[in-house]
């Protein structure tokens, strides 16, 4: 497998894509005003501790104050039964040490813990930890044993002191002890500079930024399939190679700057992949169509066969119907970034082999995402539920805002409706009130209507209160809204 990742960079804006086989997978957007903020550590100040939620917010500079639990105060593996109470652990005023792990999404505030961690390109130092790991993504048993030895061994030459824990990250699989030596020599001069801000840093304040997004995905996305990095700022792409030069030797030579003439988000159709993604209905190149549907709890996702009929029978349909479905459907989480608990509702298939084939090809595709999955497999229901771990907002929370329209229903009332709604609201005026005449001020179809096809009703109403109704087009007003003006 191929892949190219293409960084788009303006003083307001910085988009990179990630391409697998000319097809887009990954889109990621960072806007100046609106920077990601996970794995930022900050000195923030306790402002409210709550008891009830064995939890507090931190004001850590923000518009919206942090949110932490007690279990991310508490030392890693602490047993349940010696576990404290968050009023034993912080108090109103208090200045505390966190690291972000969720950016602020929606209404909630950013997610904070106090067991810090600062990553590098093979390696995730935390200051706290008391042991060395390795990555799950690293499967062989004799590479993950050979890691852990270059690990004690690189420790074991390192001039400066060492303490904490440090995780192997995936993309050190094959590397040697220089690598891993550089890596942690960097980390722990990095940490010995975010310890000196601690101290002296006030309250709230940052003392440790992650980098820029540009070089955040060259040292987190970068791979030996991705053929080629290209980027369309001079500058930046400067930075960049000094970058790759000192953490990364092996990426110089795929990185490059693009001077086309075309946005570079052209190429590989980007622009109109990422218009798709924001759309409710995906289709597949079958016939049938998945639509996905983003709540508030979870993202719900239905496979429907839509135009294909196969060539042999049903059950041939529906089976490579959700094959197609379930690669379609791992893109998909990945390229509109969703988390949290995610529910695909598959065509009901009777043959057990085929379920399987169908799970299977979904828990493959999905093995290529960066972020955490977990498939707990097919419900009583017929169900597939899985979870993908949300650290960012999605592509559509990034992109768009609730219509004013609707307040982000997606539907709206019926020019009927109103129509009944204005009657009743007449009929309550004339209770209170009792005007000489009345005015209804709407939008043009819900005006047509009650001319047209609600006229009966309107005179009927007319004659009930013994007063004239009169209607007014207002041009601005949406088609649920309406205002009734006693004269």
């Amino acid at each position: 497998m191929s892949g190219e990742v293409l960084i788009n960079l303006t003083p307001m804006e910085t988009r990179v894509a990630v391409v697998e086989n000319g097809v887009l997978q990954e889109a990621f957007i960072e806007r100046s005003r609106r920077r990601g903020i996970v794995g930022n550590i900050y000195k923030g100040k306790v402002v409210r501790v709550l008891p009830g939620m064995q939890a507090a917010f931190v004001d850590i500079g923000l518009d919206r104050a942090a949110f932490i639990h007690a279990h991310e105060v508490m030392p890693p593996g602490t047993p349940v039964d010696e576990q404290l109470s968050i009023g034993h652990l912080l108090h109103e005023g208090q200045a505390l040490v966190v690291q972000v792990t969720k950016d602020p999404i929606g209404s909630k505030g950013a997610r904070l813990t106090t067991h810090l961690s600062v990553p590098s390109r093979y390696l995730v130092y935390m200051p706290d930890a008391p042991h060395h790991g390795v990555s799950q993504r690293i499967e062989d048993d004799r590479e993950r044993e050979r890691l852990r030895g270059l690990i004690d061994e690189a420790q074991a030459r390192q001039d400066l002191e060492v303490s904490g824990g440090f995780i192997v990250r995936t993309a050190a699989e094959g590397v040697g002890l220089e690598e891993l030596f550089a890596d942690m020599h960097f980390l722990l001069r990095l940490w010995r500079k975010v310890s000196e801000r601690k101290i002296t840093a006030p309250a709230p304040s940052v003392i440790y930024d992650d980098l820029p997004l540009f070089m955040r995905i060259l040292r987190d996305v970068m791979r030996d399939d991705i053929e080629k990095v290209r980027i369309d700022s001079r500058e930046n792409h400067g930075k960049l190679i000094e970058f790759a030069e000192e953490f990364m030797p092996d990426a110089v030579e795929r990185i490059e700057h693009y001077a086309g003439e075309r946005p570079i988000f052209d190429l590989f159709s980007v622009e109109d992949e990422i218009q798709k993604a924001l759309g409710r209905k995906v289709q597949l190149k079958s016939g049938g169509y998945l639509v996905i549907d983003p709540t508030e709890a979870m993202t719900t996702i239905d496979v429907n066969t839509g135009g294909y009929v196969g060539h042999r029978n049903l059950e041939e349909t529906i089976f490579k119907t959700n094959l197609e479905a379930a690669t379609a459907i791992a893109r998909q989480l990945r390229l509109r970034n969703l988390g949290g608990i995610i529910i695909i509702d598959f065509i009901d298939m009777e043959d057990t082999e085929h379920q399987r084939q169908v799970l299977r090809m979904l828990e493959k595709s999905l093995e290529r995402d960066h972020a955490k999955t977990k498939c707990t497999g097919v419900t009583e229901l017929g169900l597939v539920q899985l979870t993908r771990k949300r650290t960012r907002e999605s592509l559509e929370q990034t992109l768009c805002e609730a219509c004013p329209t609707c307040a982000g229903r997606g539907t709206l009332k019926t020019p009927e409706t109103v129509c009944y709604e204005i009657f009743r609201e007449i009929l309550r005026e004339e209770r209170a009130y009792s005007a000489e005449t009345y005015m209804v001020l709407a939008g043009q179809a819900v005006v047509d209507r009650l001319l047209d096809e609600e006229s009966a009703a309107v005179a009927d109403l007319e004659e009930f209160i013994g007063k004239p109704i009169r209607f007014q087009v207002e041009t601005h007003y949406s088609q649920e809204q309406y205002d009734i003006v006693l004269m």
